[in-house]
């Protein structure tokens, strides 16, 4: 019998095909190159492989896992990830997408990896800095795609 993560990969799967199958029926405007469903085929293209994948997975290897608490997850990191993003969606208005996405990477990055020094808050706020950087400049410069300024700071 499969595992659990086994049949999420296989709801993860025919959601991907169901949702792969709607963007053919989106009209194509013939003044632009690449059409509305390009980039939705793409992600739901590689969605739709790894979930594959982890059916694939869910199939061969079947021993028993230990229990949550065996394997040492920890509930708390999820629920505060959750809470460090819906912090990042209610900042995004007032602060602008790089000064709260820079915010959001580098709180992420210590909430799960807490720093233990100098070094690694310079670590964690470089990879802030460097991601939101390569995110801005592929969306905003790129891809043209108009990213919120804030209210508060008009940045």
């Amino acid at each position: 019998m499969p595992g659990r993560d086994a049949w999420a990969g296989l709801a993860v799967l025919a959601a991907s095909l169901v949702l792969f199958g709607f963007t053919f029926e989106l009209k194509d405007n013939p003044l632009v190159p690449v059409g509305p469903g390009f980039y939705p085929r793409i992600v739901l293209g590689i969605t739709a492989l790894l979930a594959a994948a982890v059916v694939a997975a869910g199939f061969l290897t079947r021993r028993r896992r230990p229990a949550a608490a065996e394997r040492g997850i920890r509930y708390g990191l999820v629920a505060a990830t959750f809470a460090v993003f819906g912090v990042y969606v209610g900042a995004l208005p007032y602060l602008g997408f790089r000064v709260a996405t820079f915010a959001y990477i580098a709180a992420t990055n210590a909430v799960l990896d807490p720093p233990r020094g100098a070094r690694d808050w310079l670590r964690a706020a470089a990879l802030a800095l460097v991601a939101t950087a390569v995110i801005y400049f592929a969306f905003e410069r790129y891809l043209a795609v108009l990213l919120p300024r804030g209210r508060w700071i008009g940045f």
